[in-house]
């Protein structure tokens, strides 16, 4: 995902002379060419997050369309005040793209971490958020983006499914009766393997904000159930209470799978800290089938 965002902003920089890109060391060498071409609208302010979101913002305020780009933990936390001010309460339209995800960076320990990015990102105004599920998904997603002057974040993963899909709601790839299960980004692929053979709807989207409420409605009761399973790559429950205004006029039950909020302090693998907070496939398993049977 990261190699096809460095391949689609560097054309952008190419093609539309609004476009800017902002850094903070992390994927500077890749964009050593494109700031050859580009030196006034590719800029790297070094190691200084907030600088970086203070940068992007005032590029916005001219009429430019910034991207913003380093670690999910240095973009939306460590700047979290720059984001709020310098963008969010200035009206300044950027976009954030964010690699690391919630472990991406396993090995590294938790100050790569960050798992409540988007929960972060929800506390702010009517941003776009995207989390694509495939490497094919990000430059289409990053163009759309180009295209307009809203906010937007983009949430980058080493995690990928097997295939892209397209459609900016829910799209249902299986079709059941006794529950939905939706499934953000990279999640898709352990959900259907954890829901191979049970009788549920599964739907992917790879754009949790704005919340497909009324694609949400439409599987519900295609389904004949109100019974929703919620399975997202980062804070469980962060969308929750999009849900639950989806189906404010539906009584529902809600099972919200994600990563928990107990600190494993490990280190280890992807795959590790995936079992660490229940999202392995077989233990996806075990959680939708304990839920359906309650």
């Amino acid at each position: 995902m990261r190699d096809e965002f460095i391949h689609t902003a560097t054309a952008l920089l190419d093609e539309d002379p609004r476009v800017a890109v902002v850094l903070a060391d992390i994927s500077a060498a890749e964009f050593v060419g494109a700031a050859r071409q580009h030196p006034d609208r590719v800029i790297n302010v070094g190691i200084r997050e907030q600088l970086l979101v203070g940068v992007t913002g005032g590029l916005a305020q001219t009429g430019l369309r910034p991207i913003a780009h380093t670690y999910a933990p240095f973009l939306v936390e460590r700047a979290f005040e720059q984001v709020k001010l310098d963008l969010d309460h200035q009206g300044a339209g950027a976009i954030l793209v964010s690699v690391g995800a919630s472990y991406d960076s396993s090995r590294v320990g938790r100050t790569h971490h960050a798992p409540g990015d988007v929960a972060l990102i929800d506390t702010l105004g009517n941003w776009t958020v995207h989390v694509p599920g495939h490497p094919a998904e990000v430059e289409p997603l990053l163009r759309a983006a180009a295209g307009h002057d809203d906010p937007v974040y983009l949430r980058l993963s080493t995690q990928a499914n097997e295939r892209a899909h397209d459609g900016y709601g829910l799209v249902p790839i299986r079709h059941g009766k006794a529950a939905t299960v939706v499934a953000v980004g990279p999640m898709l692929d352990p959900v259907l393997a954890a829901t191979d053979g049970l009788d549920v709807t599964v739907a992917y989207t790879h754009t949790p904000r704005p919340f497909d409420k009324v694609g949400l409605r439409a599987l519900v009761s295609g389904t004949g159930s109100a019974d929703v399973v919620l399975v997202e790559p980062y804070f469980a429950g962060t969308s929750a209470a999009q849900v639950a205004d989806a189906l404010v006029a539906v009584p529902h039950r809600l099972l919200a799978l994600g990563v928990t909020r107990t600190d494993p302090r490990r280190y280890g693998s992807v795959e590790d800290h995936a079992r660490y907070h229940g999202l392995t496939p077989e233990q996806l398993r075990e959680s939708v089938r304990g839920f359906l049977a309650a």
